[in-house]
């Protein structure tokens, strides 16, 4: 088992295999993996043994903190997600989220973020048969040559900063790689201050996505035009055919597109419908307004949401696969689905993070300075 010194930082060789190979897949990427005369439910399976599933959403290191004990390897009925799931699913990469209840704020909001980020290591440390911490897109393709499922750090609540761009350093440095604006001071309904677009600013030349879901329309655009790395939606879908506040509408999901964002449409009851159909609906409608390579997934398991009945855990993506073979989603378009679009959004993250580091360094202004 890698040391925290291996872990904090990425080995070259992996980060050249990121270079050369941009995931699971064969020579030629848009060669066909399936048989198109096979059940859609077989097909899914032969495809995403090929082209697994990169999960934006999951809210087990909450779930873990609260329980005496737990076997990921061997299974937990009471979970939606652990290692024999993860498989059955052909889940690749999931990002386990930092979030924190309401009302945590300050200190005790730092404090609890780094006990997660204690929690997930050493999760992972007990499951390093099936588990691995991945920080780069070159180390998540690794992670998953070597058949095991890479755990990706994020996102936290804006909350965890304390306003402090030294802690997001601190937590970049600890693994952190998607944080959420939604809830800051200086990402409101009027959109970002000049606070916030410093903390932007700070984020891609650390490396840390922004992660959009429940900011407002002005917070959003204004993101668009600030960052120089693409930002993500980590659980939004189309407020057209569901009106919950964190999906998107329809002008905003073209602006998303626009600007090579990610919208992570999450599987749930709440936010997409009781069925496999209707989560399926709205990603067919993400796919046409945002285009095929700014749509993703978000199976949001563990994060006390219900969720449709053939989706029930993260064993259950097959199921939304076949239902998207059957509706002729073409086989490029799932690649870039299930696994292409967010291992583009990490690579160019990494990308824009070398080339702004060689430009600026650490920022120390302060929000009293910016917006007080």
């Amino acid at each position: 088992m890698a040391d925290l010194q291996d872990e904090l930082h990425a080995s070259t060789e992996a980060d050249e295999l990121g270079e050369l190979i941009d995931g699971p897949f064969p020579a030629d990427p848009y060669a066909p993996v399936t048989d198109p005369g096979a059940e859609p439910l077989e097909r899914a399976h032969d495809f995403l043994a090929v082209h697994p599933v990169a999960d934006g959403y999951c809210g087990l290191p909450w779930v873990l903190r609260h329980l005496p004990w737990y076997d990921l390897e061997l299974g937990e009925s009471h979970l939606d997600t652990d290692i024999p799931r993860l498989r059955a699913g052909h889940v690749g990469a999931v990002f386990w989220s930092l979030h924190l209840p309401e009302g945590l704020a300050g200190d005790r909001a730092v404090g609890a973020t780094l006990e997660q980020l204690d929690l997930v290591k050493t999760v992972i440390d007990a499951h390093s048969e099936g588990l691995r911490l991945a920080y780069s897109a070159g180390e998540v393709a690794d992670v998953r040559h070597c058949g095991r499922v890479a755990v990706l750090l994020g996102p936290a609540g804006a909350a965890a900063l304390g306003d402090s761009l030294g802690t997001l350093r601190s937590l970049h440095a600890l693994g952190l790689r998607v944080l959420t604006l939604s809830g800051a001071s200086w990402a409101s309904e009027a959109g970002l201050t000049r606070f916030g677009e410093e903390v932007i600013r700070e984020m891609n030349r650390l490396g840390v996505l922004a992660d959009l879901s429940g900011t407002s329309a002005e917070t959003m655009r204004r993101a668009f035009a600030a960052s120089k790395a693409p930002t993500v939606c980590t659980r939004s879908a189309a407020r057209a055919l569901r009106p919950h506040p964190a999906n998107l509408p329809d002008d905003l999901l073209a602006e998303l597109g626009a600007a090579k964002g990610l919208c992570m449409v999450p599987l749930t009851a709440e936010q997409t419908g009781p069925s496999v159909r209707e989560v399926a609906d709205h990603l067919d409608h993400v796919r046409a307004l945002a285009g095929p390579e700014c749509v993703g997934l978000s199976g949001t398991y563990d994060a006390g949401t219900t969720h449709p009945r053939e989706l029930r855990d993260a064993s259950g993506y097959p199921h939304l696969i076949a239902e998207l073979l059957r509706r002729g989603w073409p086989e490029p378009d799932l690649a870039l689905l299930t696994w292409g679009n967010l291992q583009r959004v990490l690579r160019d993250a990494d990308f824009t993070a070398r080339a702004a580091q060689q430009r600026r360094t650490a920022s120390t202004a302060r929000i009293a300075d910016l917006d007080g």
